[in-house]
Protein backbone atom coordinates (compact mmCIF):
# COMPACT_ATOMS: atom_id res chain seq x y z
CA UNK A 1 0.00 0.00 0.00
CA UNK A 2 1.31 3.50 -0.80
CA UNK A 3 2.49 5.73 2.06
CA UNK A 4 -0.29 8.17 1.23
CA UNK A 5 -3.77 7.22 0.14
CA UNK A 6 -6.40 9.75 -0.87
CA UNK A 7 -9.93 9.25 -2.12
CA UNK A 8 -11.38 11.53 -4.79
CA UNK A 9 -15.08 11.40 -5.74
CA UNK A 10 -15.62 13.68 -8.75
CA UNK A 11 -19.22 14.30 -9.81
CA UNK A 12 -19.76 14.96 -13.52
CA UNK A 13 -22.90 16.32 -15.16
CA UNK A 14 -23.51 13.31 -17.39
CA UNK A 15 -25.60 10.28 -16.44
CA UNK A 16 -27.10 9.16 -19.76
CA UNK A 17 -24.29 8.77 -22.27
CA UNK A 18 -22.09 5.85 -21.17
CA UNK A 19 -19.53 6.58 -23.90
CA UNK A 20 -18.84 10.04 -22.49
CA UNK A 21 -18.48 8.68 -18.98
CA UNK A 22 -16.13 5.96 -20.29
CA UNK A 23 -13.97 8.64 -21.89
CA UNK A 24 -13.81 10.70 -18.69
CA UNK A 25 -12.87 7.64 -16.63
CA UNK A 26 -10.23 6.67 -19.18
CA UNK A 27 -8.69 10.13 -18.96
CA UNK A 28 -8.25 9.69 -15.21
CA UNK A 29 -6.49 6.33 -15.47
CA UNK A 30 -2.88 7.05 -14.63
CA UNK A 31 -0.33 5.02 -12.63
CA UNK A 32 -0.97 5.19 -8.89
CA UNK A 33 -4.73 5.79 -9.25
CA UNK A 34 -7.38 3.09 -8.97
CA UNK A 35 -11.04 3.12 -9.95
CA UNK A 36 -13.22 1.84 -7.10
CA UNK A 37 -16.70 2.62 -8.38
CA UNK A 38 -18.76 4.44 -10.98
CA UNK A 39 -22.44 5.33 -10.71
CA UNK A 40 -24.64 6.77 -13.47
CA UNK A 41 -28.14 8.12 -12.89
CA UNK A 42 -30.22 9.12 -15.90
CA UNK A 43 -32.85 10.98 -13.88
CA UNK A 44 -30.25 13.08 -12.09
CA UNK A 45 -28.19 13.14 -15.33
CA UNK A 46 -25.08 12.80 -13.23
CA UNK A 47 -22.31 10.32 -12.61
CA UNK A 48 -20.20 9.79 -9.52
CA UNK A 49 -16.72 8.31 -9.94
CA UNK A 50 -14.81 7.00 -6.92
CA UNK A 51 -11.02 6.97 -7.20
CA UNK A 52 -8.29 6.24 -4.71
CA UNK A 53 -4.59 6.76 -5.12
CA UNK A 54 -1.36 8.36 -4.06
CA UNK A 55 -1.42 12.05 -3.29
CA UNK A 56 0.40 13.40 -6.37
CA UNK A 57 -1.14 10.96 -8.85
CA UNK A 58 -4.74 11.48 -7.82
CA UNK A 59 -4.42 15.25 -8.17
CA UNK A 60 -3.34 14.89 -11.78
CA UNK A 61 -6.10 12.34 -12.42
CA UNK A 62 -8.74 14.76 -11.16
CA UNK A 63 -7.35 17.58 -13.32
CA UNK A 64 -7.41 15.40 -16.43
CA UNK A 65 -10.97 14.30 -15.69
CA UNK A 66 -12.09 17.92 -15.56
CA UNK A 67 -10.41 18.61 -18.88
CA UNK A 68 -12.07 15.67 -20.60
CA UNK A 69 -15.47 16.61 -19.15
CA UNK A 70 -15.06 20.13 -20.49
CA UNK A 71 -14.52 18.65 -23.98
CA UNK A 72 -17.56 16.39 -23.88
CA UNK A 73 -20.28 18.02 -21.75
CA UNK A 74 -22.26 21.09 -22.80
CA UNK A 75 -24.18 22.57 -19.87
CA UNK A 76 -26.24 24.76 -22.17
CA UNK A 77 -27.91 21.52 -23.32
CA UNK A 78 -27.86 19.68 -20.00
CA UNK A 79 -31.02 18.92 -18.06
CA UNK A 80 -31.50 16.70 -15.02
CA UNK A 81 -33.05 16.52 -11.58
CA UNK A 82 -29.80 17.22 -9.74
CA UNK A 83 -28.50 20.79 -9.37
CA UNK A 84 -25.31 21.49 -11.34
CA UNK A 85 -22.95 24.35 -12.13
CA UNK A 86 -20.17 22.63 -14.05
CA UNK A 87 -19.44 19.83 -16.47
CA UNK A 88 -17.14 18.66 -13.69
CA UNK A 89 -19.44 19.80 -10.93
CA UNK A 90 -17.65 19.02 -7.69
CA UNK A 91 -14.23 17.47 -6.92
CA UNK A 92 -13.74 16.52 -3.25
CA UNK A 93 -10.57 15.03 -1.76
CA UNK A 94 -10.91 12.75 1.28
CA UNK A 95 -8.06 11.54 3.53
CA UNK A 96 -7.75 7.76 3.78
CA UNK A 97 -4.25 6.66 4.86
CA UNK A 98 -1.19 8.68 5.87
CA UNK A 99 -2.95 11.92 4.93
CA UNK A 100 -4.76 14.53 7.00
CA UNK A 101 -7.63 16.81 6.09
CA UNK A 102 -5.09 19.64 5.98
CA UNK A 103 -3.16 17.73 3.31
CA UNK A 104 -6.34 17.45 1.29
CA UNK A 105 -6.95 21.20 1.62
CA UNK A 106 -3.53 21.83 0.07
CA UNK A 107 -4.36 19.37 -2.69
CA UNK A 108 -7.69 21.05 -3.39
CA UNK A 109 -6.00 24.44 -3.76
CA UNK A 110 -3.37 23.06 -6.10
CA UNK A 111 -5.95 21.29 -8.25
CA UNK A 112 -8.20 24.36 -8.32
CA UNK A 113 -5.38 26.57 -9.52
CA UNK A 114 -4.44 24.06 -12.23
CA UNK A 115 -8.01 23.70 -13.50
CA UNK A 116 -8.33 27.45 -13.90
CA UNK A 117 -4.93 27.75 -15.58
CA UNK A 118 -5.22 24.80 -17.98
CA UNK A 119 -8.87 24.95 -19.00
CA UNK A 120 -10.01 28.53 -18.26
CA UNK A 121 -12.70 27.19 -15.91
CA UNK A 122 -13.36 29.25 -12.77
CA UNK A 123 -13.00 27.30 -9.53
CA UNK A 124 -14.59 27.72 -6.11
CA UNK A 125 -13.24 26.08 -2.95
CA UNK A 126 -15.64 24.47 -0.48
CA UNK A 127 -15.88 22.52 2.80
CA UNK A 128 -12.52 22.42 4.67
CA UNK A 129 -10.77 24.22 1.78
CA UNK A 130 -13.24 27.14 1.72
CA UNK A 131 -11.78 30.63 1.83
CA UNK A 132 -14.80 32.01 3.68
CA UNK A 133 -17.50 30.55 5.97
CA UNK A 134 -20.17 31.26 3.33
CA UNK A 135 -18.43 28.89 0.93
CA UNK A 136 -18.11 25.92 3.23
CA UNK A 137 -21.56 24.76 2.16
CA UNK A 138 -21.72 23.57 -1.45
CA UNK A 139 -25.34 24.64 -1.80
CA UNK A 140 -24.40 28.27 -1.16
CA UNK A 141 -21.86 28.22 -3.98
CA UNK A 142 -24.12 26.37 -6.42
CA UNK A 143 -27.22 28.49 -5.78
CA UNK A 144 -28.82 29.45 -9.09
CA UNK A 145 -26.89 26.67 -10.82
CA UNK A 146 -24.97 27.20 -14.07
CA UNK A 147 -27.34 29.82 -15.45
CA UNK A 148 -27.47 31.90 -12.26
CA UNK A 149 -23.73 31.92 -11.81
CA UNK A 150 -23.20 32.74 -15.49
CA UNK A 151 -25.39 35.82 -15.12
CA UNK A 152 -23.82 37.11 -11.86
CA UNK A 153 -20.18 36.03 -11.77
CA UNK A 154 -18.85 39.21 -13.36
CA UNK A 155 -20.94 41.70 -11.35
CA UNK A 156 -21.64 40.12 -7.94
CA UNK A 157 -18.56 40.16 -5.64
CA UNK A 158 -19.99 37.17 -3.73
CA UNK A 159 -19.69 35.15 -6.95
CA UNK A 160 -16.00 35.91 -7.53
CA UNK A 161 -14.18 32.58 -8.01
CA UNK A 162 -11.20 31.56 -5.90
CA UNK A 163 -9.24 30.73 -9.05
CA UNK A 164 -9.67 31.98 -12.60
CA UNK A 165 -11.32 34.93 -14.26
CA UNK A 166 -14.84 36.05 -13.23
CA UNK A 167 -16.54 34.38 -16.19
CA UNK A 168 -17.87 30.87 -16.61
CA UNK A 169 -16.59 28.56 -19.30
CA UNK A 170 -19.17 28.85 -22.11
CA UNK A 171 -20.10 25.16 -22.00
CA UNK A 172 -18.28 23.67 -19.00
CA UNK A 173 -19.44 26.27 -16.46
CA UNK A 174 -17.56 26.40 -13.17
CA UNK A 175 -16.14 23.74 -10.87
CA UNK A 176 -16.09 23.36 -7.09
CA UNK A 177 -13.06 21.70 -5.47
CA UNK A 178 -12.67 20.91 -1.81
CA UNK A 179 -11.55 18.69 1.04
CA UNK A 180 -13.90 16.88 3.36
CA UNK A 181 -14.41 13.83 5.48
CA UNK A 182 -15.98 10.73 4.01
CA UNK A 183 -19.49 11.47 2.74
CA UNK A 184 -22.24 8.90 2.33
CA UNK A 185 -24.63 9.61 -0.53
CA UNK A 186 -27.80 7.92 0.74
CA UNK A 187 -31.22 7.91 -0.91
CA UNK A 188 -34.54 6.55 0.38
CA UNK A 189 -37.36 5.66 -2.04
CA UNK A 190 -40.98 6.07 -0.89
CA UNK A 191 -44.06 4.14 -2.00
CA UNK A 192 -45.53 7.21 -3.62
CA UNK A 193 -45.10 9.25 -6.78
CA UNK A 194 -45.87 12.46 -4.89
CA UNK A 195 -42.52 14.26 -4.97
CA UNK A 196 -43.87 16.99 -2.68
CA UNK A 197 -43.89 14.47 0.18
CA UNK A 198 -40.23 13.68 -0.47
CA UNK A 199 -39.43 17.40 -0.44
CA UNK A 200 -41.23 17.87 2.90
CA UNK A 201 -39.37 14.95 4.44
CA UNK A 202 -36.06 16.25 3.07
CA UNK A 203 -36.77 19.65 4.63
CA UNK A 204 -37.44 17.98 7.97
CA UNK A 205 -34.32 15.82 7.94
CA UNK A 206 -31.71 18.29 6.67
CA UNK A 207 -29.77 20.35 9.16
CA UNK A 208 -30.15 23.68 7.35
CA UNK A 209 -33.90 23.68 8.07
CA UNK A 210 -33.78 22.31 11.61
CA UNK A 211 -33.18 18.60 11.07
CA UNK A 212 -30.31 16.25 11.86
CA UNK A 213 -26.76 17.58 12.12
CA UNK A 214 -24.47 16.62 9.23
CA UNK A 215 -27.36 15.80 6.89
CA UNK A 216 -28.20 17.53 3.61
CA UNK A 217 -31.35 16.57 1.77
CA UNK A 218 -33.60 17.21 -1.22
CA UNK A 219 -36.65 15.57 -2.75
CA UNK A 220 -36.70 14.24 -6.32
CA UNK A 221 -38.74 12.05 -8.66
CA UNK A 222 -36.54 9.09 -9.63
CA UNK A 223 -37.64 6.03 -11.56
CA UNK A 224 -41.29 6.85 -10.98
CA UNK A 225 -40.99 7.10 -7.18
CA UNK A 226 -40.49 9.99 -4.79
CA UNK A 227 -36.94 9.93 -3.46
CA UNK A 228 -35.43 11.58 -0.40
CA UNK A 229 -31.86 12.22 -1.59
CA UNK A 230 -29.33 12.89 1.17
CA UNK A 231 -25.64 13.47 1.82
CA UNK A 232 -24.40 12.39 5.26
CA UNK A 233 -21.32 14.53 5.85
CA UNK A 234 -20.24 12.96 9.16
CA UNK A 235 -21.71 9.48 9.57
CA UNK A 236 -19.87 8.93 12.86
CA UNK A 237 -21.79 11.73 14.55
CA UNK A 238 -25.06 11.31 12.64
CA UNK A 239 -25.14 7.60 11.74
CA UNK A 240 -27.04 6.20 8.79
CA UNK A 241 -29.48 4.15 10.88
CA UNK A 242 -30.62 7.28 12.70
CA UNK A 243 -31.23 9.00 9.37
CA UNK A 244 -33.27 6.08 8.04
CA UNK A 245 -35.42 5.95 11.17
CA UNK A 246 -36.01 9.71 10.96
CA UNK A 247 -37.13 9.46 7.33
CA UNK A 248 -39.35 6.47 8.17
CA UNK A 249 -41.02 8.38 11.00
CA UNK A 250 -41.58 11.49 8.89
CA UNK A 251 -42.96 9.39 6.02
CA UNK A 252 -45.56 7.90 8.36
CA UNK A 253 -46.98 11.39 8.91
CA UNK A 254 -47.99 11.44 5.26
CA UNK A 255 -49.23 7.85 5.13
CA UNK A 256 -46.27 6.49 3.16
CA UNK A 257 -43.35 4.19 3.95
CA UNK A 258 -39.83 3.62 2.60
CA UNK A 259 -39.73 0.81 0.07
CA UNK A 260 -35.95 0.72 -0.40
CA UNK A 261 -32.79 2.75 -0.04
CA UNK A 262 -29.58 3.04 -2.03
CA UNK A 263 -25.96 3.98 -1.56
CA UNK A 264 -24.45 6.08 -4.35
CA UNK A 265 -20.76 5.32 -4.51
CA UNK A 266 -19.18 3.54 -1.54
CA UNK A 267 -19.86 3.34 2.19
CA UNK A 268 -17.35 2.77 5.01
CA UNK A 269 -17.61 -0.57 6.77
CA UNK A 270 -17.84 1.27 10.07
CA UNK A 271 -21.16 2.80 9.02
CA UNK A 272 -22.66 -0.63 8.46
CA UNK A 273 -21.18 -1.89 11.73
CA UNK A 274 -22.89 1.00 13.51
CA UNK A 275 -26.21 0.14 11.87
CA UNK A 276 -25.84 -3.53 12.79
CA UNK A 277 -25.05 -2.67 16.40
CA UNK A 278 -28.04 -0.34 16.66
CA UNK A 279 -30.64 -2.57 15.03
CA UNK A 280 -29.42 -5.76 16.75
CA UNK A 281 -28.92 -4.02 20.12
CA UNK A 282 -25.69 -5.95 20.77
CA UNK A 283 -24.26 -5.29 24.24
CA UNK A 284 -20.68 -4.00 24.47
CA UNK A 285 -20.25 -4.27 20.72
CA UNK A 286 -16.81 -3.56 19.29
CA UNK A 287 -15.66 -3.84 15.68
CA UNK A 288 -12.93 -6.28 16.73
CA UNK A 289 -15.70 -8.81 17.44
CA UNK A 290 -16.23 -9.13 13.68
CA UNK A 291 -14.30 -12.13 12.36
CA UNK A 292 -13.03 -10.42 9.19
CA UNK A 293 -11.87 -7.37 11.15
CA UNK A 294 -9.94 -9.52 13.60
CA UNK A 295 -8.37 -11.54 10.78
CA UNK A 296 -7.36 -8.39 8.89
CA UNK A 297 -5.81 -6.91 12.01
CA UNK A 298 -3.85 -10.06 12.80
CA UNK A 299 -2.73 -10.70 9.22
CA UNK A 300 -1.81 -7.04 8.75
CA UNK A 301 0.27 -6.93 11.90
CA UNK A 302 -2.02 -4.52 13.76
CA UNK A 303 -2.70 -7.18 16.39
CA UNK A 304 0.30 -9.28 17.27
CA UNK A 305 -0.39 -12.95 17.84
CA UNK A 306 2.81 -13.16 19.85
CA UNK A 307 1.88 -10.30 22.17
CA UNK A 308 1.43 -6.53 22.08
CA UNK A 309 5.16 -5.88 21.94
CA UNK A 310 5.41 -7.46 18.49
CA UNK A 311 2.85 -4.99 17.19
CA UNK A 312 4.41 -1.77 18.50
CA UNK A 313 8.08 -2.75 18.35
CA UNK A 314 8.62 -2.01 14.61
CA UNK A 315 7.53 1.61 15.06
CA UNK A 316 9.74 2.06 18.13
CA UNK A 317 12.70 0.66 16.23
CA UNK A 318 11.99 3.02 13.34
CA UNK A 319 12.08 5.92 15.81
CA UNK A 320 15.42 4.68 17.14
CA UNK A 321 16.98 4.31 13.70
CA UNK A 322 19.54 6.97 12.61
CA UNK A 323 17.15 8.53 10.08
CA UNK A 324 15.26 11.80 10.26
CA UNK A 325 11.86 10.15 9.83
CA UNK A 326 9.85 9.07 11.64
CA UNK A 327 10.74 11.63 14.29
CA UNK A 328 9.21 13.71 17.01
CA UNK A 329 6.23 14.75 14.90
CA UNK A 330 5.23 11.16 14.17
CA UNK A 331 5.84 10.19 17.80
CA UNK A 332 3.59 13.05 18.93
CA UNK A 333 0.82 11.91 16.60
CA UNK A 334 1.19 8.33 17.87
CA UNK A 335 1.02 9.48 21.48
CA UNK A 336 -2.12 11.47 20.73
CA UNK A 337 -3.70 8.46 19.01
CA UNK A 338 -2.90 6.22 21.99
CA UNK A 339 -4.42 8.82 24.32
CA UNK A 340 -7.60 8.87 22.26
CA UNK A 341 -7.68 5.08 22.25
CA UNK A 342 -7.36 4.85 26.05
CA UNK A 343 -10.07 7.45 26.65
CA UNK A 344 -12.31 5.66 24.13
CA UNK A 345 -11.81 2.38 25.99
CA UNK A 346 -12.79 3.90 29.35
CA UNK A 347 -15.90 5.57 27.92
CA UNK A 348 -16.95 2.40 26.09
CA UNK A 349 -16.59 0.22 29.19
CA UNK A 350 -18.70 2.60 31.26
CA UNK A 351 -21.40 3.16 28.65
CA UNK A 352 -24.46 0.99 29.23
CA UNK A 353 -23.55 0.14 32.82
CA UNK A 354 -26.33 0.78 35.33
CA UNK A 355 -24.28 3.20 37.43
CA UNK A 356 -23.63 5.46 34.43
CA UNK A 357 -26.90 5.32 32.51
CA UNK A 358 -27.58 8.98 33.30
CA UNK A 359 -24.42 9.85 31.37
CA UNK A 360 -25.29 7.88 28.23
CA UNK A 361 -25.54 10.94 25.97
CA UNK A 362 -22.23 12.36 27.18
CA UNK A 363 -20.49 9.00 26.78
CA UNK A 364 -21.92 8.48 23.29
CA UNK A 365 -20.73 11.93 22.25
CA UNK A 366 -17.26 11.33 23.69
CA UNK A 367 -16.96 7.92 22.00
CA UNK A 368 -17.97 9.34 18.63
CA UNK A 369 -15.56 12.26 18.85
CA UNK A 370 -12.67 10.15 20.16
CA UNK A 371 -13.13 7.74 17.25
CA UNK A 372 -12.67 10.59 14.78
CA UNK A 373 -9.72 12.06 16.68
CA UNK A 374 -8.00 8.69 16.89
CA UNK A 375 -8.28 8.10 13.15
CA UNK A 376 -7.04 11.60 12.33
CA UNK A 377 -4.05 11.24 14.66
CA UNK A 378 -3.15 7.82 13.24
CA UNK A 379 -3.16 9.33 9.75
CA UNK A 380 -0.87 12.11 10.95
CA UNK A 381 1.86 9.61 11.94
CA UNK A 382 2.75 9.03 8.30
CA UNK A 383 1.64 12.48 7.15
CA UNK A 384 4.20 14.17 9.40
CA UNK A 385 7.05 12.08 8.02
CA UNK A 386 5.82 12.73 4.48
CA UNK A 387 5.69 16.49 5.05
CA UNK A 388 9.27 16.47 6.38
CA UNK A 389 10.43 14.62 3.27
CA UNK A 390 8.64 17.23 1.15
CA UNK A 391 10.56 20.01 2.91
CA UNK A 392 13.87 18.27 2.22
CA UNK A 393 12.95 17.89 -1.46
CA UNK A 394 12.00 21.57 -1.61
CA UNK A 395 15.36 22.68 -0.21
CA UNK A 396 17.15 20.60 -2.86
CA UNK A 397 14.93 21.86 -5.69
CA UNK A 398 15.31 25.47 -4.52
CA UNK A 399 19.02 25.47 -5.38
CA UNK A 400 18.21 25.47 -9.07
CA UNK A 401 14.78 27.15 -9.09
CA UNK A 402 14.10 30.82 -9.68
CA UNK A 403 11.31 30.72 -7.12
CA UNK A 404 13.24 28.72 -4.54
CA UNK A 405 11.96 30.65 -1.53
CA UNK A 406 8.36 30.09 -2.61
CA UNK A 407 8.98 26.35 -2.96
CA UNK A 408 10.50 26.15 0.51
CA UNK A 409 7.75 28.23 2.10
CA UNK A 410 5.06 26.10 0.48
CA UNK A 411 6.65 22.93 1.86
CA UNK A 412 7.12 24.51 5.29
CA UNK A 413 3.46 25.50 5.35
CA UNK A 414 2.48 21.86 4.85
CA UNK A 415 5.04 20.73 7.45
CA UNK A 416 3.49 23.24 9.86
CA UNK A 417 -0.12 22.38 9.14
CA UNK A 418 0.23 18.69 10.03
CA UNK A 419 1.65 19.16 13.57
CA UNK A 420 -0.77 22.05 14.13
CA UNK A 421 -3.59 19.61 13.54
CA UNK A 422 -1.93 17.07 15.85
CA UNK A 423 -1.61 19.67 18.61
CA UNK A 424 -5.24 20.76 18.27
CA UNK A 425 -6.57 17.21 18.28
CA UNK A 426 -4.33 16.09 21.13
CA UNK A 427 -5.36 19.07 23.25
CA UNK A 428 -8.99 18.12 22.59
CA UNK A 429 -8.28 14.51 23.63
CA UNK A 430 -6.79 15.76 26.91
CA UNK A 431 -9.89 17.89 27.47
CA UNK A 432 -12.23 14.92 26.83
CA UNK A 433 -10.16 12.67 29.11
CA UNK A 434 -10.53 15.15 31.94
CA UNK A 435 -14.28 15.48 31.31
CA UNK A 436 -14.71 11.69 31.42
CA UNK A 437 -13.22 11.36 34.93
CA UNK A 438 -16.40 12.10 36.93
CA UNK A 439 -18.75 10.11 34.66
CA UNK A 440 -16.84 6.83 34.24
CA UNK A 441 -15.72 3.95 36.43
CA UNK A 442 -13.26 5.36 39.04
CA UNK A 443 -11.34 2.07 38.92
CA UNK A 444 -10.22 3.13 35.44
CA UNK A 445 -8.94 6.49 36.62
CA UNK A 446 -5.33 5.51 35.98
CA UNK A 447 -6.19 4.88 32.32
CA UNK A 448 -7.60 8.40 31.98
CA UNK A 449 -4.58 9.82 33.79
CA UNK A 450 -2.33 8.06 31.28
CA UNK A 451 -4.49 9.28 28.39
CA UNK A 452 -4.31 12.88 29.58
CA UNK A 453 -0.53 12.68 30.08
CA UNK A 454 0.02 11.21 26.62
CA UNK A 455 -2.22 13.86 25.08
CA UNK A 456 -0.33 16.66 26.82
CA UNK A 457 2.99 15.24 25.62
CA UNK A 458 1.63 14.97 22.09
CA UNK A 459 0.48 18.58 22.21
CA UNK A 460 3.84 19.84 23.47
CA UNK A 461 5.81 17.85 20.92
CA UNK A 462 3.64 18.92 18.01
CA UNK A 463 3.81 22.60 19.02
CA UNK A 464 7.61 22.36 19.17
CA UNK A 465 7.59 21.24 15.53
CA UNK A 466 5.20 24.03 14.60
CA UNK A 467 7.37 26.71 16.15
CA UNK A 468 10.53 25.42 14.44
CA UNK A 469 8.84 25.47 11.04
CA UNK A 470 7.31 28.90 11.56
CA UNK A 471 10.72 30.24 12.52
CA UNK A 472 12.18 28.90 9.27
CA UNK A 473 9.64 30.60 7.01
CA UNK A 474 10.41 33.82 5.19
CA UNK A 475 7.06 35.49 4.69
CA UNK A 476 7.44 37.57 1.54
CA UNK A 477 3.94 37.53 0.03
CA UNK A 478 0.56 38.51 1.48
CA UNK A 479 -0.55 34.88 1.43
CA UNK A 480 2.55 33.78 3.31
CA UNK A 481 2.12 36.52 5.91
CA UNK A 482 -1.53 35.55 6.27
CA UNK A 483 -0.55 31.92 6.84
CA UNK A 484 1.95 32.89 9.54
CA UNK A 485 -0.61 35.04 11.30
CA UNK A 486 -3.31 32.37 11.18
CA UNK A 487 -0.91 29.68 12.39
CA UNK A 488 0.18 31.78 15.35
CA UNK A 489 -3.45 32.42 16.25
CA UNK A 490 -4.07 28.67 16.24
CA UNK A 491 -1.02 28.13 18.47
CA UNK A 492 -2.38 30.71 20.93
CA UNK A 493 -5.76 28.99 20.95
CA UNK A 494 -4.11 25.65 21.73
CA UNK A 495 -2.10 27.22 24.56
CA UNK A 496 -5.27 28.68 26.07
CA UNK A 497 -7.01 25.29 25.83
CA UNK A 498 -4.10 23.66 27.66
CA UNK A 499 -4.48 26.07 30.55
Amino acid sequence: MPNTLVECVPNFSEGRDAAKVDAIVEAMKIPGVYLLDREMDADHNRCVITLVGERDAIQEAAIRGVGKAAELIDLTRHQGAHPRMGAADVIPFIPIEGVTIEDCVAMARHVGAQIAERFDIPVYLYEAAATSPQRQNLENIRRGQFEGIRDEIATNPARKPDFGAPRVHPTAGATVVGARKFLIAYNVFLNTADVEIAKKIAKAVRFSSGGLRFVKGSGFMVRGLAQVSMNLTDFEQTPIHRVFEFVKREAARYGVVPVSSEIVGLIPKLALEQAAEWFLQVENFDSSLILENRLAAVMGGKIAVGGLRAGVEPFIEQLAAPTATPGGGSASAAAGAMAAGLAHMVASMSRGKKAYLQFTNELNEAIGRLTTLREDLKAAIDADAESYNTVMKAYKAAREAADGTRLINSALQQATTVPLGVAERSAEVAHIARALTPITNPNMGSDLTTAAALARAATEGALANVNINLGSMKAETPDEREFLSAARERVSAIESLKS
